[in-house]
């Protein structure tokens, strides 16, 4: 009796296959994967522009989010975004952080926390494109 070993062709050809649906399942749940994780970045840079804002509600006790602005009551002024640089502002009491221009999938998305009122403990609202390209 003669004993072969090794791998059939249909069965390398199965593999293959089985390969091939995973790798086309798996790339797009991983490339989300990382844009979230990058995008955390700009989310985790929206941070002291809330501090400021909650700052400036405890201490200059405004009247209406209307007075809560970039520059103004000791919050940041205004970054434009550019392709190093994400863009940052404050209008009217509602923090825009955007992502920079730099070619990605992520370019241009906003994130944006939308304060709810001017008396302390502020409440905040998340919104922006990021939710509807699920990163945050």
């Amino acid at each position: 009796m003669r004993k072969t070993r090794g791998f059939t062709l249909i069965e390398i050809l199965i593999v293959v296959a089985i390969i091939g649906i995973l790798t086309t399942i798996a790339l797009p749940v991983y490339q989300n994967y990382s844009n979230r994780a990058a995008f955390s970045e700009l989310i985790l840079a929206a941070t002291p522009r809330k501090t400021a804002v909650e700052l400036a509600i405890q201490t200059h006790s405004p009247s209406t989010l209307d007075d809560l602005d970039g520059g103004s009551l000791g919050i940041p002024t205004d970054v434009t975004a550019a392709a190093a640089t994400h863009g940052a502002a404050v209008l009217d009491g509602t923090i825009i952080m955007t992502w920079q221009d730099d070619d990605t999938d992520l370019a241009g998305v906003t994130y944006t926390l939308t304060a709810g009122g001017i008396k302390p403990p502020v409440q905040w609202t998340k919104g922006g494109a990021c939710q509807t390209n699920g990163l945050c």
